[in-house]
């Protein structure tokens, strides 16, 4: 089943945020797919302060990855993989490792490492209108 929701403003991303997760419980692997500005970074903001994240979620695009911690304790892996130029490179930061931990991980750019991706990953969607706040954001259940 497909969930998709078309948002007018930022405020309304946590409720999205939450719908996510909410309707994915078990999953622990996130794509999120949209063009540059498309509002990615945003949108994981968002899950991030469901999941009570209490670090400055930023995107890790010169790092490739950044680690939060969530209310529970556990780990959250944020990757932007924008400025990685082939999949050996996501492979030599240790992406298995990351995506095999048993933890969050939510990907920025996951295209750039399409042949990387586990079956279990949930790609997320989000398209935006050029000249407005209004986007559409969708996943597969």
């Amino acid at each position: 089943m497909r969930k998709s929701y078309t948002i007018t403003s930022v405020q309304e991303l946590g409720f999205v945020a939450k719908e996510l997760l909410n309707s994915c419980p078990d999953k622990e692997i996130f794509a999120f797919l949209g063009s540059m500005g498309a509002g990615k970074t945003t949108f994981i903001k968002a899950i991030c302060e469901v999941l009570g994240v209490e670090n400055v979620v930023n995107s890790p695009t010169f790092s490739i990855v950044n680690e939060y911690i969530d209310a529970k304790g556990k780990s959250v892996f944020h990757f932007d993989f924008y400025r990685i130029n082939s999949e050996q490179e996501a492979i030599n930061i240790g992406y298995h490792e990351y995506i095999d931990s048993g933890y969050m991980c939510l990907m920025e750019w996951p295209e750039k490492i399409e042949n990387l991706l586990p079956e279990m990953c949930v790609y997320v969607s989000i398209i935006s209108e050029d000249t407005s706040e209004l986007r559409t954001i969708s996943w597969e259940v």
